[in-house]
């Protein structure tokens, strides 16, 4: 094949859009990534949780509709959004570093042993990044193509699992975590990116 019809692999677009042979973009891949949890428990290093990481899901964001009802019909406004809960999967490591670490989380939120509550947001909540990596390591550091920050996490449900004399996999512990506010960084890269606010002077729907 020759190379440069590697050029050609992709969806054609019409002249005016875009040259003929453009090329195909690099995309980004699930399993090149790292979650980083900032002020997350009490005892340090936090790393181990980065390094025990299964899998992560991105933040995922939502808005409700605002009906505006009309003579013959109905208009739609976007309301207030909602940023849905994140999970991650951790593995269990036998050194107890990763429950140890959840279980300090578990209790800035709630002393379970004497049913003492936090009594501010800030006691408790952490910040969570996941970096979208190129692939780097060891002599050559990763390049970070992308991060997303999650602001005032903290846990909703931690599960620590199953056992089973049947399964020869690693045990695991499951957390839904639920946030505040989410940023794209650098900023300029998407959410967070400052856009001109614009007013208009026609309902134009």
């Amino acid at each position: 094949m020759s190379v440069s019809s590697l050029s050609r692999m992709t969806v054609p677009l019409a002249s005016d859009q875009s040259a003929n042979s453009q090329g195909l973009l690099m995309p980004k891949l699930k399993y090149r990534f790292r979650v980083v949890f900032d002020n997350f428990g009490v005892s340090t290093p936090r790393t181990e949780l980065t390094k025990q990481v299964i899998d992560f899901t991105r933040p995922q964001v939502s808005f409700e509709e605002v009906p505006i009802e009309l003579y013959n019909s109905r208009m739609y406004l976007a309301g207030k959004h909602t940023w849905n809960m994140v999970t991650v999967n951790l593995r269990d490591d036998a050194g107890g570093n990763i429950s140890r670490l959840v279980g300090e989380q578990l209790q800035r939120q709630l002393d379970f042993m004497e049913q003492v509550s936090a009594s501010a947001g800030i006691d408790y909540k952490f910040l969570t990044r996941c970096e979208m990596l190129d692939g780097g390591n060891g002599a050559t550091e990763p390049v970070v193509l992308e991060t997303w920050e999650m602001y005032g996490c903290y846990l909703n449900s931690v599960n620590y699992g199953d056992v089973s004399y049947g399964d020869s996999g690693p045990v695991q512990i499951a957390l839904e975590m639920r946030y505040d506010n989410a940023i794209q960084t650098p900023l300029g890269s998407g959410v967070g990116t400052a856009v001109a606010r614009e007013v208009g002077e026609v309902v134009t729907g």
